[in-house]
């Protein structure tokens, strides 16, 4: 199946989804996760309806800025510190905020922009080595010090990767780990904390998330297909 045909159906499935689950199924955001895809293949998801576009790479949103239909870009991928200053005019939303020292390193150059950088704090619930993101128990002493430190970024909400297991049943417990901690600060009113995303579900498991409580889903193959890894493009 070709893109349209693919979007459609994870349409359908997300609206089934939310629908089991007593939700809002358009209160569901779908991010298109475009990753080693060209901008050909995500012009053509943003004209079958894609509105935000998340990318794991820094070098992947500047190759591919100019050449993109206009369209919400995310960085859902892990950011270092030394790359901040070539997105913070680009994207809309940062997902994988981990650290004080990222944020404050965003908060920067956010300054010198003079803009307000909308982030989301990754929390590894299931605390893999293999992954980045805050512990669950340290994840509300990292927004306390962005709140006080930062003036320049807005906390919107959570991010999560769950383990990958064949059976996504079985990692729901993780979702609802991140989906607690969502709920704890969403009615905090403080200044800067705005919850209103719960960036949870990737190809493989979005519909344990969003039974889980999401409501931001990242979709990159199950859109676009199998990724080719051949052209990989020199980082900055």
């Amino acid at each position: 199946m070709g893109i349209k045909e693919n979007l459609d159906n994870i349409i359908q499935q997300k609206n089934r989804a939310a629908a089991d689950a007593g939700r809002d199924p358009g209160e569901i955001l779908l991010c298109a996760v475009t990753k080693t895809r060209t901008p050909e293949e995500i012009n053509e998801a943003i004209k079958c309806g894609v509105t935000d576009i998340g990318e794991n790479k820094v070098q992947e949103i500047l190759d591919k800025f100019d050449k993109v239909l206009p369209v919400r870009w995310h960085l859902i991928g892990h950011l270092q510190t030394n790359k901040v200053k070539y997105i913070v005019d680009k994207v809309s939303m940062i997902h994988s905020v981990d650290s004080l020292n990222l944020a404050r390193e965003i908060d920067k150059r956010c300054l010198q922009a003079g803009k307000t950088m909308d982030i989301l704090i990754q929390v590894n619930s299931a605390e893999e080595e293999s992954k980045f993101g805050i512990k669950t128990g340290e994840t509300g002493q990292l927004i306390e010090d962005i709140l006080s430190t930062c003036p320049n970024l807005r906390i919107k909400g959570l991010m999560c990767i769950a383990p990958y297991i064949e059976d996504p049943e079985e990692v729901r417990g993780y979702f609802r780990e991140v989906k607690q901690l969502y709920d704890m600060y969403s009615k905090s009113g403080q200044p800067n904390l705005d919850f209103e995303y719960l960036s949870m579900g990737m190809s493989h498991d979005y519909k344990a998330a969003i039974y889980e409580g999401s409501n931001l889903i990242r979709i990159g193959t199950a859109i676009f297909g199998e990724r080719n890894y051949g052209n990989r493009i020199q980082e900055v």
